[in-house]
C-alpha cells in the first residue's frame, strides 16, 4: 500500500494569504483579535473574536470612518493611521472590549510604521495590547509634525513640488502647515464620542 508523496497546501497558503502557524499561536491566546491591515490609501482595524463557525468581527473602523468625522488629511498616512486605531478604540471600549492581541498579518514588523501607529491609537483609547514601546512611533509623526515641517521646506525651496505632493492637502482645503492642529481637531472629536 502506498501512501501520498505530496499534500497540497491550502488555497490562502499557497496563494500567500494566511500564515496558519501564526494564526493559531494567536487563537491559542484565547483573546480578541486587533487585526489591522492596510493600502495606501486606507487603513482597516478590527476587533475580531475567534469561533468555530468562524471569526466575528466585533468593531470596524477604516479611513473612510474618520474622513466623515472631518479628517482631510491623507487617510493613509501615519496621522491617519492613530486616528483610525483610537476611533477603534473608543468603539471597542463601548463594547467592554478591555484586551486583545496584535494581529498584523503578513506584513513585514518595521518599528513606527502605520501598523503601529494604529495600535498605538487603540492603546491611547484604554485597550490592553502587549506590545513593546520601541516599535511605537514618535508623537511627533503621529501627529504629522515631520508633514508640516517637510511642506515649509518644500513651499519655500521647491513650489513645483510642493504642489504635486500636497495636492491632495490643497485639494481639500487643508494647509499641510496645520496638519497637526488639524489632527488634534479631529483627535479632540473622536475623544468626545
Amino acid at each position: 500500500m502506498r501512501g501520498k508523496t505530496y499534500i497540497v497546501a491550502h488555497r490562502r497558503r499557497r496563494k500567500g494569504l494566511t500564515d496558519y502557524r501564526q494564526r493559531l499561536r494567536l487563537l491559542k491566546s484565547d483573546k480578541l483579535r486587533f487585526v489591522v491591515r492596510r493600502t495606501t490609501n486606507n487603513v482597516t482595524c478590527q476587533i475580531v473574536e475567534y469561533s468555530q463557525d468562524g471569526d466575528k468581527t466585533l468593531v470596524s473602523v477604516n479611513s473612510k470612518d474618520i474622513a466623515k468625522l472631518g479628517w482631510k488629511g491623507n487617510p493613509g498616512n501615519l496621522p491617519g493611521a492613530y486616528l483610525v486605531g483610537l476611533l477603534c478604540g473608543q468603539m471597542a471600549g463601548k463594547k467592554k472590549v478591555k484586551d486583545a492581541v496584535l494581529d498584523a498579518g503578513l506584513y513585514v514588523s518595521t518599528p513606527g510604521s502605520r501598523i503601529y501607529s494604529a495600535l498605538k491609537g487603540v492603546l491611547d483609547a484604554g485597550i490592553q495590547i502587549p506590545h513593546s514601546d520601541e516599535i511605537l512611533p514618535k508623537d511627533e509623526r503621529l501627529n504629522g509634525t515631520h508633514i508640516a515641517e517637510l511642506s515649509k521646506k518644500l513651499r519655500t525651496e521647491k513650489p513645483d513640488e510642493y504642489k504635486s505632493r500636497f495636492s491632495m492637502y490643497l485639494k481639500n482645503k487643508l494647509n499641510p502647515e496645520d496638519l497637526p492642529k488639524h489632527f488634534d481637531e479631529i483627535k479632540k472629536k473622536i475623544l468626545k464620542k
